[in-house]
């Protein structure tokens, strides 16, 4: 006898029996018919949202008020330097996200050549004000993602944003609200809440560079520690420092120092919030001293710091060659993170001094368009200082405006000549043994 064949018909009728007695025995363990019936769905699908009790962000308070490090006529002058005088047409969002992290949305200047926080925030917030600086060629900074949320477009491109998380980070530290609507291309409106909880649910320990995601989530979700992404991973603070705390500090951003200032932001949020376990503290903690000691070994006769800094005794005896932008770098962000360390953190004082006095110097006697080329490096020092005097860019501008309102044509604050406590001794090409070059995993020059 011939084997019987089963026709296809019967096939189907036989999956799709099946596929309905399973569905009919699902939706028979769902609650009766109601309106909350959609919700419970929803939530299936809905991604995790992280609690955020707060409608600004907390703001990393100063700790000192050092006339001595820096004076007010010094201060005044340097933060001339770096005004945000920037262009109006393709305005890099890089120097825009540095401008307001040192200045604040609430700068305000009396030049019209200045740009104010609030135009350089809608720069970064509005897809309209974008455009006018940008054309329609160049892709959009803000782009759309499923689930209500935003994100922002990080790459080396015009119009882009260079580093990871940088743009939330900077616009976090310079005050923004959690309320704040952000405008995406075709008018659709979100807010920077959206961008936080996309950057959460989408963070990754392995991106190339966690420094500013650390400080932003630090800033806006303490004294939550704990959260999960959108795939279902656990993260928490522990995670994060785990994260900086790993690798040759030389492969981190800007020859390693936003690793140590975002170090210090966690330990600093773990004093008040307990984001912290009590051993990753111990950790963090015992690598700050670390850095501190490798600073102190480090640092040249005339008072700065170079890219090598992380070689201890050994960037002295066989130095990098390094461009001045390279020496700012280094030394204006160090003395960034020691302005919110404790002094147990700290070098010796004459250190500080020294450092202060070059970096002043320095940034005093450059020409204003080389600055404003390397806007991002400078921005540091202007914030750094302004923390030594225990305040903020935009508050000290303020009260040094009282005392000498805004004439057309003036020139840069005077202030006493420094005198540096060593000149530093160029190194000739011949003798220097190491290369020139950064290694591929820092950013090229031109980006902080």
């Amino acid at each position: 006898m011939k084997p019987r064949r089963i026709s296809m018909l019967a096939v189907v009728g036989v999956q799709v029996f099946a596929v309905s007695a399973l569905a009919m025995s699902f939706f028979a363990g769902l609650p009766e018919p109601g309106p909350d019936n959609a919700s419970v769905l929803s939530a299936l699908t809905a991604p995790p949202v992280v609690p955020v009790e707060r409608e600004t962000p907390l703001r990393m308070e100063p700790l000192y008020d050092e006339p001595g490090i820096v004076s007010d006529e010094e201060l005044a002058a340097v933060l001339w330097q770096i005004r945000p005088v920037q262009p109006r047409k393709e305005l890099k969002p890089n120097h825009v996200e540095h401008a307001l992290r040192c200045w604040g949305i609430d700068a305000t200047f009396d030049d019209p050549q200045v740009r104010s926080g609030e135009e350089l925030k809608d720069v970064l917030v509005n897809h309209g004000a974008f455009l006018k600086s940008w054309d329609n060629d160049t892709p959009p900074l803000l782009e759309e993602r499923p689930n209500h949320g935003v994100t922002v477009r990080y790459d080396r491109e015009p119009g882009g944003s260079v580093h990871h998380d940088h743009w939330l980070a900077c616009l976090t530290e310079a005050g923004i609200s959690l309320s704040e609507p952000v405008f995406l291309p075709g008018k659709r409106e979100y807010t920077i809440e959206d961008v936080l909880q996309e950057a959460l649910r989408d963070f990754r320990l392995d991106e190339r560079e966690t420094e500013w995601s650390s400080m932003a989530f630090g800033f806006w979700i303490a004294p939550v520690k704990k959260w999960t992404t959108a795939d279902g991973r656990r993260l928490s603070f522990d995670l994060l420092a785990e994260r900086l705390l790993r690798g040759h500090q030389r492969f981190g951003v800007c020859s390693g120092t936003h690793r140590v200032y975002s170090m210090m932001v966690l330990l600093r949020l773990d004093d008040e919030y307990g984001i912290l376990s009590d051993s990753m503290r111990k950790r963090v903690y015992h690598h700050l001293e670390n850095m501190r000691d490798r600073i102190i070994a480090s640092q040249h006769p005339d008072g700065h710091w170079r890219s090598d800094w992380m070689e201890g005794a050994k960037a002295l005896s066989d130095p990098v060659d390094a461009p001045e932008y390279r020496k700012i770098i280094a030394t204006g962000h160090h003395l960034e993170w020691l302005a919110i360390a404790p002094r147990e953190l700290h070098p010796p004082r004459e250190q500080i001094e020294k450092a202060a006095d070059w970096i002043i110097h320095t940034v005093t006697s450059d020409d204003r368009d080389m600055i404003l080329s390397r806007f991002t490096f400078y921005s540091h020092v202007g914030n750094a200082l302004a923390m030594w005097r225990g305040t903020r860019p935009a508050e000290f501008w303020r009260q040094y405006r009282k005392n000498h309102p805004y004439k057309k044509g003036e020139t840069m604050p005077a202030f006493p000549a420094i005198t540096l406590a060593e000149p530093d001794r160029k190194v000739p090409a011949e003798e220097t043994t190491k290369s020139t070059e950064e290694p591929e995993s820092e950013e090229p020059p031109a980006h902080d």
